[in-house]
């Protein structure tokens, strides 16, 4: 079943009707070929609910739709996981960006690092960052998210450090770091409701200084097993064990 995100206020409870304006319009038109009849869900990116509706009629600037039922089952992580991600070479940026959406990643942060190999500047950066949100946008609607996680503004190490502060977990995936111990009970302890940071280097990794900045900054180093993981394989590692530990293990609620 195909996946919309509408503004709270296209969906009308009262008379059971939902709206769909914008790109969406002519996709469902012109490249689904979708009919009256037919059954689509949307979502509204605040509530977490999954609307189920019917296509009424399709006019030439909207998708008219009858609300059937309100699927209550949660989608979404219990916890709210924002990636710092350091910006990786080529297009790794892009496949970061779709995979970690699917994952259930609540906000991507590219972080400008010290050894990152690719300098943006301000506009080719606001560039980059529309196209990755669109993929966002793309994935969120692919894996049946409630939401469209932000991709934001890049900003450098020490910003990301800085904005990471008020979260209950930091977590910053170290080669250096060999407590396996240490790195179980850090993640068994995060609990549903927490924001929690994951900082992750290019393909060099995060220079020492800015090692030392986190782990001054109350971040705490983990390790992701004995082998050396690529940038665009780590910040998804992690994600999985979320949805191990927060999901498969029954600790959601």
């Amino acid at each position: 079943m195909y996946q919309f995100f509408v503004s709270p206020g296209q969906i009308h409870k009262d008379d059971k009707s939902v709206m769909i304006y914008g790109p969406d319009v002519n996709h469902i038109k012109n490249v689904l070929r979708m009919r009256a009849g037919e059954e689509l869900s949307v979502s509204n990116g605040v509530d977490g609910r999954e609307y189920r509706c019917g296509i009424q009629r399709i006019e030439e600037d909207r998708v008219v739709c009858e609300l059937r039922f309100v699927k209550e089952d949660r989608v979404e992580l219990p916890c709210r996981v924002h990636l710092f991600q350091a910006l990786p070479k080529g297009d790794k940026m892009e496949l970061i960006v779709q995979k970690a959406v699917e994952l259930g990643v609540y906000r991507i942060q590219p972080i400008a690092s010290k050894r990152c190999i690719v300098k943006l500047d301000d506009k080719k950066a606001m560039s980059k960052v529309s196209r990755w949100q669109g993929i966002a946008e793309a994935a969120a609607k692919q894996s049946r998210r409630a939401i469209i996680p932000e991709v934001a503004s890049v900003s450098d190490f020490s910003q990301g450090v800085k904005a990471a502060q008020k979260m209950e977990v930091k977590l910053i995936p170290y080669e250096l770091a060999q407590d396996t111990a240490k790195t179980a009970e850090l993640l068994q302890g995060i609990a549903p409701g927490q924001d929690i940071a994951v900082f992750i280097g290019p393909e060099g990794g995060f220079e020492p200084s800015e090692i030392t900045l986190a782990l001054e900054s109350g971040v705490e180093p983990i390790t992701l097993g004995r082998r050396i993981l690529r940038t665009e394989t780590a910040g998804l590692t992690v994600l999985s064990w979320m949805i191990y530990l927060l999901e498969i293990t029954g600790k959601r609620r």
